[in-house]
């Protein structure tokens, strides 16, 4: 697999609505830690033209395995900045947008996958139409390829757990860049239970997530 799967940001498969809180609130679900991030800085809005979530999902055959990624768009967001280091941040999927890329030549294939991963048997975006993904602590990182530590909480269809992410985080001239590790996280915990039948393959539990965002200072 490749080191950097595509250009945070949450399918991703899949980034749903959390507020940021500030250090004396109680942590956003049970298993995360205390929210140390707040909204005190300069805001900026996310770029939804320029950010997105990149997915990778995989099928084991007797004999191979295959694998389907793509995208998924923001459909809005925003982090703060505090003292030229990022301070918080909360992106929203919108999970409509989901598609497959490597399918994109064969129209037929590629309706029938994302009407697929749209349904109840995945995401079932009619009734969960945004995943998201909330920062809660942002830490420098010493070393590595990455110099940022992003833990926070991942919602997808209505289940909220937490994440970690590894990223690399510049702030600079107006703009906000974040760009994730890719990191595998267990559909399963979030609902997506759906298995085919064994001849057609076993849909491994691990979905490759990478989020690249970009976001501008409000004027």
């Amino acid at each position: 697999m490749r080191k950097k799967l595509f250009s945070l940001v949450i399918p991703a498969l899949f980034a749903t609505a959390v507020v940021v809180s500030c250090k004396k609130d109680k942590p956003l679900t049970s298993e995360s830690n205390e929210v140390s991030t707040t909204k005190d800085g300069s805001q900026y809005t996310l770029d939804t033209l320029n950010s997105k979530v990149e997915w990778k999902g995989y099928k084991v055959f007797k004999s191979e395995s295959t694998s389907h990624f793509g995208t998924i768009k923001f459909e809005s967001g925003d982090v703060t900045v505090k003292d030229g280091k990022l301070e918080s941040g909360k992106f929203v999927a919108d999970m409509n947008s989901l598609t497959s890329v490597d399918l994109k030549d064969d129209a037929d294939q590629l309706g029938k996958l994302n009407g697929h991963l749209k349904s109840g048997d995945f995401f079932e975006v009619e009734k969960f139409p945004t995943a998201s993904y909330e920062v809660t602590k942002v830490t420098p990182a010493a070393g590595g390829d990455y110099n940022t530590l992003l833990d926070g909480n991942l919602t997808i269809k209505g289940i909220t757990k937490p994440v970690q992410f590894k990223a690399n985080v510049s702030v600079k001239d107006g703009e906000v860049s974040v760009a994730t590790e890719p990191k595998d996280i267990m559909r399963e915990e979030f609902g997506v239970k759906f298995q085919a039948p064994a001849e057609n393959g076993v849909i491994k539990d691990e979905v490759t997530l990478q989020i690249s965002v970009k976001a501008l200072e409000k004027k």
